[in-house]
């Protein structure tokens, strides 16, 4: 699959400066916003921006790598959780509804079944990836699959009107495909891209580390320059369905609320495929996972929060939103120098 994904055109960022820098305000008070600001006027190519259909995708999937204890938590809680998000329990559905986002649970490849949840959507591959220690996590058939899927699901938002769009997991096992996939595709340390996860201790993190020191020992053959062959070597179903996502809304000139670690692993596979697509991406928060803050580096993003943030789901997109939403607004309605009579500052 071909990404047709264009920069955003720079014609207008003197205008949009000249805008921002006119406002009842010291040059740069407002500081982050400014930028944030000036990112959706130049991605929607307009002085004038508009925020329609915000919405989250949370995709969730089984990992077959989570059966050799790296995580904190049993497999079935993958399941368990996407109930939960049916129900409106969860995190991302509160948060979503405070901050006015639509919200879609999609199972990537859960294992089990949801027939008796609408509220959920069913794009499964399969029923959990195999155990990448042992061999790849999917075929490069399923992971042009997800990619797909993922970029339907974008689509549909589009079609529907909407211009925002946010994608969240879950996942029991996911860190550790987000880890691996980090370190082989930017060749950071695998030490510094491995975490906690969901709370490991000590001696859980030390024992995940080398399960997954391990994994990436098997598969010596692979060309870390292929990021398809990487997604598939290591990837989650609900990590490929986010990078299929992302990217489709990228060429649909979306603005992308990117939300923590496995996500940002999902941007960094689209990203070697598509490197434009960065430019439309909204970093919303910095979480508290090990790997984040190299990887945002790694991506050139700038997070909007840091609040020791590590569930997931989509939350710090949810929580970030409002700040895209005041970039907007001061930008559309805050008063100039000259249109509020104010003196500006002295050349």
């Amino acid at each position: 699959m071909n990404w047709n994904i264009a920069a955003p055109d720079g014609a207008l960022a003197a205008a949009i400066g000249r805008k921002i820098d006119t406002k009842t305000k010291p040059l740069g008070a407002l500081g982050q916003l400014e930028a944030l600001a000036r990112q959706v006027a130049l991605v929607q190519q307009t002085l004038a921006p508009a925020l329609h259909r915000p919405h989250v995708l949370v995709f969730a999937a089984d990992h077959g790598i989570a059966r050799a204890g790296v995580s904190q938590y049993p497999p079935e809680v993958t399941h368990q959780m996407v109930r939960n998000f049916a129900q409106g329990g969860a995190a991302i559905n509160v948060f979503c509804r405070q901050n006015g986002l639509g919200l879609t649970i999609v199972d990537a490849g859960v294992r089990g079944s949801f027939a008796d949840l609408p509220a959920v959507r069913d794009e499964k591959i399969a029923e959990g990836t195999q155990n990448f220690a042992e061999g790849p996590a999917m075929t490069a058939a399923q992971c042009a699959d997800a990619l797909a899927r993922g970029a339907r699901l974008a689509d549909e938002r589009h079609a529907a009107g909407g211009n925002v769009l946010g994608v969240g997991e879950m996942g029991i096992g996911n860190t550790s495909a987000a880890a691996v996939l980090m370190h082989v595709l930017t060749n950071r340390p695998l030490a510094a891209c491995v975490g906690r996860g969901t709370g490991l201790d000590a001696t859980g993190l030390a024992r995940k580390l080398a399960v997954l020191t391990q994994a990436v020992g098997a598969h010596p053959g692979l060309d870390a320059a292929d990021p398809l062959a990487v997604l598939a070597t290591f990837g989650g179903f609900e990590i490929a369905q986010m990078a299929g996502a992302l990217l489709r809304a990228a060429e649909r000139r979306m603005l992308l609320l990117i939300d923590g670690f496995i996500a940002s692993a999902a941007l960094l596979v689209a990203a070697r495929l598509a490197p434009e697509i960065l430019a439309y991406c909204v970093f919303c928060h910095e979480s508290d996972e090990q790997g984040h803050r190299l990887l945002l580096a790694e991506l050139g993003g700038r997070p909007l929060l840091r609040l020791g943030l590590r569930l997931g789901e989509g939350t710090g997109c949810a929580l970030a939103y409002p700040l895209v939403q005041a970039a907007v607004g001061f930008l559309n309605e805050m008063a100039s120098f000259e249109s509020a009579g104010v003196s500006g500052e002295k050349d």
